[in-house]
């Protein structure tokens, strides 16, 4: 069987990057099996130059540095692009204009999965930017009809917080899970009906059991989309 070859635009960061590697190659081998893996190409970022852009509202500049690591993919021969995370999907329409690859959003297979499980409200969790601004939220809305639910303004900081200070860092801290379980119970109890964990290095923090509501992991559901559209 002939792969399609996966386009990964990683490292922001490389703990998230590095799940999206072992989901689609697990992915390719279950789908496949014996020896099978994926056909994949990443270029890693060094997250700190994108984070100094992200913090100073260099949005442009990131965009560009995004559209150059995604023409090296595709000068590579990569078929598709992913982005390995949430919250540089705000560059992709440029990138979407400026290379002749397709690229598979992260907002769609998972708000797919959430529309055929029935759910109409959602709150969702990510970075401050993912939270509060609208080419995230708009997606979700707009293009799939949901309504969609963001914590108070002292929750999303702390959630921004710990995702920088913790979890792109590798820390893991037993206090910042109950501060998450908090903040979910909160979306529920204004109506949330399941949980997006919208950045990428959430899924490290909480899991199914922390939660009274289902939760939806971005990053397993786009690797796993991914993973059906290299194999066809």
């Amino acid at each position: 069987m002939t792969q399609k070859i996966i386009g990964m635009l990683g490292g922001m960061s490389w703990k998230s990057s590095a799940e999206y590697y072992r989901l689609v190659n697990e992915g390719v081998r279950d789908r496949l099996g014996g020896l099978h893996s994926a056909r994949c190409l990443m270029w890693s970022f060094d997250f700190d130059d994108i984070a100094v852009l992200q913090r100073e509202d260099r949005w442009d500049d990131a965009a560009e540095q995004m559209i150059e690591a995604a023409r090296r993919l595709q000068r590579g021969g990569a078929d598709f692009l992913v982005i390995c995370t949430n919250t540089m999907h705000k560059a992709a329409p440029q990138i979407e204009a400026a290379v002749d690859l397709p690229l598979l959003h992260i907002a769609d297979p998972t708000a797919a999965r959430i529309k055929a499980a029935g759910y109409k409200r959602i709150g969702l969790l990510g970075t401050a930017f993912t939270m509060e601004q609208d080419f995230y939220k708009g997606r979700l809305a707009d293009k799939h009809g949901l309504d969609v639910l963001v914590p108070d303004a002292d929750d999303r900081a702390t959630v921004h917080r710990i995702i920088y200070e913790e979890l792109v860092q590798g820390r893991v801290e037993a206090a910042s899970r109950e501060a998450y379980r908090d903040v979910i119970r909160r979306l529920v109890a204004a109506g949330a009906q399941a949980i997006i964990l919208g950045c990428t290095e959430i899924m490290l923090l909480v899991a199914s059991e922390d939660s009274p509501v289902p939760l939806y992991d971005t990053t397993g559901l786009h690797a796993e989309a991914a993973v059906a559209l290299a194999l066809g």
